[in-house]
C-alpha cells in the first residue's frame, strides 16, 4: 500500500541556524523512508547551548557529531520518543565542530539496521550497535566533506544502494499507511483489522520492527496532525480538531497534546515561532482571538 505524504514537525520546525538545517532526500525512492538530513551547513565554533525543547515526532535519528579540535567523530542512533525533554549539550564548548543526521520516519529505520528496533523507544545508543555498515562507510567521509549538501550526498547514495537489499515487511508498510490514512485516529484493534492480522501479532510485529505499540504510533501520529495544523492552519479550533481526530472531549485533546509537548498549544505555538524569529503576521500576537478561538477556549 502507498503511504502518503507525512511530514511530522519538531518543536521548533522554523528554526535555521548555524548548528540546524533540514535537506529533504532527493530522490523519491528515499523519499519514502527518510525524512530528511539535518545538521550544521558548515563547521561552527561551538560556544555553549541553549536548552532546546525535543518532542516526539514520530522520527528516529542517525546524529553524527564532528569534532575538528579533538579529531573525533561520535555518532549515535535515537530511536523513537513518546515523551518530550530539554536538551542542552556544552561538552563541545570551544571546540570547532559539525553536526550532521539522517532522520527516519519511525516505522522506516529498521528497513536499513542491522538488529531489531525492540528496546529503542526513548533510547539513544552507539550507531554501530544497529547501522555498522552505514557508520564503516559514512564515519571516515565525514572528515573529507564539510557541507551539509556533501555529507547528504554520500548518505543517500549509500543507501539507495542499500535498498535493493534491505528487508522489508509488507503487514508495517499497510499499517503505517493505515495509521497515516486515518491521521492517527484509528484503534490498534481495527488496525489489525485492516491489515488481516490478530492484534497479538501486530504488536508483536510492532516491537520488532519499529520499537513501540500500534497504539502509541497512533496517538503520537494524531498528535503530530494537530501540531501541523495548530502551525498551519491559522483558523485551527480545538473542538474541530476534537471531532476530526476522534477525541473523547475538548479537555481529552487538551490533555494528550500537552503530554507529549510539555506545553498547551498557546504556550507551543508561541515557542515554535519565537525559536524560528518568524515574525506573526500584520503584526499579530501567536493567536489572533478571532481567527483562532472562535469564541472557544484554547489553553
Amino acid at each position: 500500500m502507498q503511504i502518503m505524504p507525512y511530514r511530522p514537525l519538531t518543536a521548533s520546525p522554523f528554526r535555521q541556524d548555524e548548528e540546524y538545517r533540514e535537506i529533504a532526500p532527493r530522490t523519491p525512492e528515499l523519499a519514502k523512508y527518510i525524512c530528511c538530513f539535518w545538521g550544521s551547513g558548515q563547521p561552527f565554533l561551538k560556544k555553549g547551548a541553549v536548552a532546546g525543547l525535543v518532542t516526539p515526532d514520530t522520527c528516529a535519528d542517525i546524529i553524527y557529531w564532528i569534532d575538528y579540535t579533538s579529531n573525533t567523530v561520535h555518532g549515535g542512533f535515537c530511536g523513537i520518543n513518546d515523551v518530550s525533554f530539554s536538551e542542552t549539550d556544552n561538552s563541545r564548548d570551544g571546540h570547532f565542530v559539525s553536526l550532521f543526521a539522517i532522520r527516519f520516519y519511525a516505522w522506516s529505520a529498521y528497513v536499513f539496521s542491522e538488529d531489531s528496533m525492540r528496546g529503542t523507544l526513548n533510547d539513544y545508543v552507539d550507531v554501530r550497535s544497529r547501522f555498522q555498515w552505514l557508520d564503516g562507510f559514512l564515519r571516515p567521509q565525514l572528515f573529507e566533506k564539510r557541507s551539509l549538501e556533501e555529507w547528504a550526498e554520500i548518505a543517500e547514495a549509500l543507501l539507495l544502494k542499500q535498498l535493493s537489499g534491505a528487508r522489508h515487511s509488507a503487514v508495517i508498510d499497510d499499517a503505517a499507511a493505515q495509521i497515516l490514512l486515518h491521521k492517527g485516529a484509528i484503534s490498534a484493534s481495527a488496525l489489525a483489522e485492516e491489515c488481516f492480522i490478530s492484534g497479538r501479532q501486530l504488536e508483536r510485529l510492532f516491537h520488532e520492527y519499529i520499537g513501540i505499540t500500534p497504539k502509541k504510533l497512533c496517538n503520537l501520529v494524531r498528535y503530530q496532525f494537530i501540531w501541523n495544523d495548530v502551525l498551519r492552519n491559522p483558523a485551527f479550533s480545538v473542538m474541530d480538531a476534537v471531532w476530526q481526530y476522534g477525541y473523547t472531549d475538548q479537555s481529552h485533546l487538551l490533555r494528550e497534546f500537552r503530554r507529549y509537548h510539555t506545553m498547551d498549544i498557546r504556550t507551543a505555538r508561541n515557542y515554535a515561532y519565537h525559536v524560528g524569529n518568524i515574525q506573526y503576521p500584520q503584526g499579530e500576537s501567536c493567536y489572533d482571538e478571532k481567527k483562532m478561538r472562535k469564541g472557544r477556549d484554547i489553553r
